[in-house]
């Protein structure tokens, strides 16, 4: 089975390289992007403006293989891929819950972003917590890293 997808736009943020960006949204507070959505796909973005946060599933373009265990930015010890985040994986796909400020025709003015710059976007969700948020969650192998760690920025441990 093959499975091909095209992208639907393109992020924009100030990160041109991964090395000192936040690893996750969290880290990127008040971090202004944009998502530049191509022309065709224009009116998939009615009643989004509701919305006070979207979901961007996009593609790590700059990533380039994978191994199935590896040492997260939060931790010193490997794990399996799958047990992270890590933008080396078998299937490059990525996701950020961002603060959706405004859309002015085809552009959405975002925050908290955690995104290379001209990262291809794959599909855009409304967070909608009685959906997605969760109560009784456990985080595995994250329960022992300290919060003070969650903030941390990217080093260049998967740009190689």
């Amino acid at each position: 089975m093959k499975i091909e997808y095209s992208p639907i736009g393109i992020i924009h943020s100030p990160y041109t390289e991964p090395e000192g960006m936040p690893i996750q949204p969290t880290g990127a507070k008040g971090i202004s992007g944009t998502v530049e959505v191509f022309e065709a796909f224009t009116d998939g973005l009615k009643d989004l403006d509701g919305f006070s946060h979207i979901i961007l599933l996009y593609c790590f373009h700059r990533s380039r293989g994978y191994q199935l265990e590896t040492v997260p930015f939060l931790d010193t010890k490997p794990h399996g891929v799958f047990a992270t985040r890590a933008p080396k994986r078998p299937n490059p796909i990525g996701l950020s819950i961002v603060r959706l400020n405004r859309i002015e025709g085809r552009i959405l003015y975002i925050e908290h972003t955690d995104v290379l710059d001209n990262t291809p976007l794959i599909d855009i969700k409304p967070y909608v917590p009685d959906f997605d948020a969760r109560s009784d969650v456990k985080t595995g192998w994250l329960e022992n890293v300290p919060k003070s760690k969650i903030d941390r920025k990217s080093d260049d441990r998967f740009s190689r």
